[in-house]
């Protein structure tokens, strides 16, 4: 008897069935999984939002007539600052489309200076909330650009997939699991896991790749 107790505790001390870490491992996994699915609905919902106003099918349409550009590159720079950066801010008076709505101060950030005169096509943020938008909350409409964001979105259902995965499964892709692959996946199978998995992994790359390959051709 006391033989099989000492094999017991060998075993739980290297990490077996019985060890005292297991529930912690499969809680990491779960905690993982909220990690991928708020970061991938965070991620599709930056992208449908910024994306919608840059191609310009959210806000109010409208030409900006440029006064004066500035490049505020200074205020901006940092050696992890992203090169294409919105770093030049430009000045001027804004104008709806229907001629309903009109802004003698408003501005946008682009990625260039415009001589004045230079009608710049924008669109008119209706909640001060976007990150591209500049001051006086207007978006510079650019459809590669846009498209861009439309990969961001997709990308997040990727991530919104795996969390999903891990949270029912308990798998953690990182570190000692104790939920292997093959357990987690052949759990995935007896209910609507897996095939929800398989359906937005496939969507998000998809719609990534497709995405992204437009903004060359729009």
């Amino acid at each position: 008897m006391a033989q099989t107790q000492g094999t017991g505790a060998q075993e739980a001390g290297k990490g077996g069935p019985g060890a005292a870490g297991d529930g912690f491992v499969g809680r990491l996994g779960r905690w993982g999984g909220l990690v991928f699915l708020l970061a991938g609905l965070a991620m599709s919902g930056w992208g449908a939002y910024e994306g919608a106003y840059t191609v310009g099918w959210a806000g109010t349409h409208g030409t900006l007539t440029v006064k004066q550009c500035v490049d505020d590159s200074s205020l901006n720079s940092s050696r992890n600052s992203r090169k294409k950066r919105l770093t030049v801010r430009c000045d001027g008076r804004f104008e709806s489309a229907d001629g309903g709505k009109t802004d003698a101060d408003a501005a946008v950030r682009v990625r260039s200076e415009y001589a004045p005169g230079t009608e710049l096509a924008v669109q008119q943020v209706d909640a001060p909330t976007s990150a591209t938008a500049g001051d006086g909350d207007y978006v510079r409409t650019d459809k590669p650009r846009a498209w861009r964001f439309f990969a961001a979105f997709f990308g997040g259902w990727v991530l919104t997939g795996l969390g999903v995965f891990c949270l029912a499964t308990g798998y953690a892709p990182f570190g000692r699991s104790r939920v292997s692959y093959d357990e987690a996946w052949e759990a995935s199978g007896r209910g609507v896991t897996r095939p929800v998995l398989i359906g937005m992994l496939g969507v998000g790359v998809l719609g990534a790749g497709v995405s992204y390959l437009v903004s060359y051709f729009v």
